[in-house]
């Protein structure tokens, strides 16, 4: 009888990150570390457009035998589709370095995507685990359309995707093979050309592309700090920090424990609590203008005749 030793599963795990963002990927990544399980390997890729040594060697600390950490620079890539693409407010081009994945790295067929304003608190092994069927993602509906009428407006008049069927991209688990398969670039590369979404951007496109074909999970899968503590989800597995909701600059945010749990065991705790007692009244009125104009943005886009929808889904 021989003791082969068993094959470790693989599980890709991929993140799109700047300078700027180098501590809060810090303590996704200290969450999902103290959650994974040494019977599996995580490979971690952190797509970019030009991160500093200093900042990718501090991330690379986080590696072990089983927890590995690619730096992998989209620069060129980007450059295709650079005079396209339109970004807005907080968003940097980092955001769209996920529509690459798939196209990029042939040897997977089935990937994470986790934004960088994250917390873990399962093994993401059994997130990957998520069977796919034939659908291009798996993802949670968005908690900040589902709360917010005017987003709940702009989704089904201007993308037409109801609120419910509109998935947030900070956390999805991709189907690589199919979106391969079924030129998932080429789709988004036309869609880009024929219309703008200038309200959530590539997550807008996603949902456009990918409607019909998106296996839907439940919210503790990206729990957002939507609603106060009366909708606090009893056991989130993935919290997400999304928009201006960040436990490094408020200190009433919903699920904000666990985020300070990881980061206290990140070298960059006492930064990240710099950022919270510095974060001043100017940049809290500039959140809520923030806030304001996306709202503005959407009655804009509800009330255009020349909007996605009326353009070319209405009359289709």
């Amino acid at each position: 009888m021989t003791n082969e030793k068993k094959e470790k599963k693989v599980i890709p795990v991929f993140f799109a990150a700047d300078d700027k963002y180098v501590p809060f990927l810090a303590v996704t990544l200290q969450s999902i570390k103290e959650h994974s399980s040494s019977d599996d390997e995580y490979r971690i890729y952190v797509l970019h457009a030009g991160v500093s040594d200093d900042g990718s060697d501090k991330i690379k600390k986080f590696e072990s035998e089983n927890f590995k950490v690619y730096f992998v620079d989209v620069t060129d890539r980007l450059a295709v589709l650079s005079e396209e693409l339109h970004l807005r407010d907080y968003y940097s081009c980092a955001t769209y370095f996920r529509i690459f994945i798939a196209m990029m790295f042939p040897e997977y067929d089935k990937a994470i995507y986790l934004d960088s304003d994250i917390a873990v608190r399962c093994d993401l092994a059994e997130y990957f685990d998520t069977e796919l069927g034939d659908n291009y993602v798996a993802g949670v509906p968005d908690g900040a359309v589902g709360a917010v009428p005017v987003f709940q407006e702009y989704t089904k008049h201007v993308l037409g995707i109801d609120a419910e069927n509109y998935f947030n991209a900070g956390v999805l688990l991709l189907n690589l093979k199919a979106l391969r398969d079924e030129d998932f670039y080429g789709k988004f590369s036309a869609l880009l050309k024929k219309y703008k979404f200038v309200v959530a951007q590539d997550q807008d496109y996603l949902n456009v592309i990918c409607k019909g074909r998106v296996k839907f999970l439940a919210d503790e899968w990206n729990a957002m700090p939507v609603g106060g503590e009366t909708q606090r989800l009893k056991d989130p597995k993935i919290i997400h920090y999304n928009l201006t909701m960040k436990p490094w600059h408020y200190d009433d945010i919903l699920y904000q424990e666990y985020f300070w749990e990881s980061a206290e065991r990140t070298e960059f705790y006492e930064l990240l609590k710099g950022f919270l007692r510095d974060y001043g009244e100017e940049e809290k009125q500039n959140d809520a203008a923030c806030e304001a104009g996306l709202l503005a943005l959407c009655e804009k886009e509800i009330a255009s005749e020349e909007n996605y929808f009326k353009k070319y889904v209405k009359n289709a």
